[in-house]
């Protein structure tokens, strides 16, 4: 069995394409919300999904969602982003393979512009510098626990979790597009942004703290919102995430990947 675990934060504006790009599989979709203030919630429950509340962050939201969905196989898709017909045919060919353990899909943006095409060709290449969260990750239940799960970090978490997956085993590239919105791309600019995603990742890889790269990654757009302080340890621990860091929640969902 496959589950789905989409975290949002106000994404009225993407989840119905996105709900509806997974709804061909016809399998369990966890919608983890961080507390929308829009119609998310709404939007997620009429198109049959069900809806948990999460403590705000993605890489908290993608934990609590893994948690509290039942498939073997696990596939973790942004708001913005939605399959192709192409990757729902792949995604059942990954369930029937026993000795698959994860794998990222191909990106693709919803923009023309040729640097964006540029970015997205590279993504079927698996590296630090090339996969993220946004191409969607599909993950053996029993591969994501030995992983330790996502980290609660508000940036990088798929980062993160990829890597250690680097450790132990070949990551797929899955012959698939997923196609994700251009939106901070769009904002920020295509080389400001691809630059500030390079400063944050060699911080990373120079051991800077994840609260340290959530405050060096201004928020911006509809998921722009601040959390008021520090993520809570014990609202982490209530949802069985575990805590590698006390992370800053100035930023939520928002990543180097989009």
């Amino acid at each position: 069995m496959l589950s789905i675990v989409i975290p949002t934060l106000n994404e009225e504006q993407y989840l119905a394409r996105c709900l509806a790009s997974v709804r061909p599989l016809g399998m369990e979709i966890v919608v983890a919300d961080g507390g929308s203030a829009d119609a998310t919630a709404e939007i997620a429950r009429n198109a049959g999904a069900r809806v948990i509340e999460a403590p705000r962050g993605r890489g908290m939201q993608l934990h609590a969602g893994a948690e509290a969905s039942h498939g073997e196989t696990i596939l973790f898709l942004h708001a913005d982003s939605r399959l192709s017909a192409d990757a729902v045919g792949v995604l059942g060919r990954v369930v029937a393979d026993p000795g698959f353990r994860i794998g990222t899909f191909r990106l693709r943006f919803d923009s023309p512009r040729p640097l964006c095409r540029l970015y997205a060709w590279f993504s079927r290449f698996d590296s630090l510098w090339t996969s993220f969260g946004d191409q969607g990750i599909v993950v053996r239940r029993s591969f994501y626990r030995q992983l330790g799960g996502f980290p609660a970090w508000t940036v990088l978490e798929d980062v993160e979790l990829l890597r250690r997956a680097r450790r132990l085993s070949r990551i797929r590239s899955l012959p698939a597009e997923v196609t994700t919105s251009a939106r901070r791309f769009e904002m920020n600019g295509m080389i400001r942004q691809q630059a500030r995603n390079a400063v944050i990742l060699l911080r990373y890889l120079l051991g800077t703290s994840p609260g340290a790269l959530a405050a060096l990654y201004a928020p911006s757009g509809p998921n722009a919102a601040v959390a008021g302080g520090r993520i809570s340890t014990t609202a982490a621990h209530a949802a069985g995430i575990p805590i590698e860091a006390e992370v800053c929640a100035d930023t939520i969902n928002s990543n180097p990947g989009g």
